[in-house]
């Protein structure tokens, strides 16, 4: 199979890209994960939160999977869900270590809070000593909390990191999920749902020949779709095959 790249020359245009949320990700096998993160947004939605019904099990979750099944959709549509419900949300990953020495320095206001407040961290394999040592210490923090929220992301399950024993014990401490790797018919209803949010109608034969002749993983797949709203709005022509193969044509 061929796999056909964007043209480095095009430039995408995703200003208009729907928002990650929990209603525009397609499940798949992940029902568990996303119930129970719709029980946690939905929490935030009450007019008092009662920090005795607030267990760490409902605070804590860490999802685990390949690259390309949604674990950082997942994050930020949840970072966005706390936002929407005028929450503190901080989120951290390992090219902005300055977000970390900020958290750190307020983690102690936010811990005696009742105010729910969110901590989102990507791909947890990735950080360095250092942040290692900085997601320690706010984990422990998080865990004698009131109401602290943390959601955490990474490709291997907690036993399996290439991190300090004692973090990948902490990292277990709450809900542990694995996110799966969506099928193709699945991959077809979800890249259809997401051009129909975008306002775009595909000819039939598109998704199944894309999925065919270009990479497969969720990621490329959603900027082809981008892509392919830019291009279609900047040529006034319908999404057909031709307009499909004439984008991807080398230049």
């Amino acid at each position: 199979m061929n796999t056909l790249p964007l043209p480095k020359q095009f430039a995408l245009d995703i200003s208009h890209s729907p928002t990650a949320s929990l209603e525009n990700y397609l499940p798949g096998k992940d029902l568990a994960l996303i119930s129970a993160l719709k029980d946690i947004e939905q929490s935030w939605g009450t007019p008092t939160t009662e920090v005795s019904n607030n267990p760490l099990n409902q605070r804590w979750i860490y999802w685990w999977g390949p690259e390309g099944s949604g674990r950082t959709h997942l994050l930020d549509a949840i970072g966005n869900a706390a936002q929407l419900a005028g929450l503190k949300h901080v989120s951290l990953s390992s090219t902005e270590p300055a977000s970390w020495v900020r958290l750190e320095e307020n983690i102690s206001a936010m811990a005696q809070s009742d105010t729910p407040s969110v901590i989102t961290v990507d791909d947890v394999d990735h950080l360095d000593d250092r942040l290692i040592g900085s997601l320690f210490r706010i984990l422990n923090v998080i865990q004698a909390s009131k109401a602290i929220h943390i959601f955490m992301t990474g490709k291997e399950a907690p036993a399996n990191l290439k991190l300090r024993e004692d973090l990948r014990t902490r990292l277990g401490w709450g809900l542990v999920f694995q996110t799966q790797l969506l099928d193709d018919d699945e991959k077809i209803q979800a890249l259809s749902e997401a051009a129909k949010a975008r306002g775009l109608v595909l000819s039939p034969e598109v998704l199944p020949w894309l999925l065919n002749r270009f990479y497969r993983d969720m990621p490329s797949l959603m900027a082809l779709i981008d892509a392919l709203d830019a291009y279609s709005l900047e040529t006034r022509r319908a999404v057909t095959l031709p307009l499909v193969r004439e984008l991807l044509q080398p230049k």
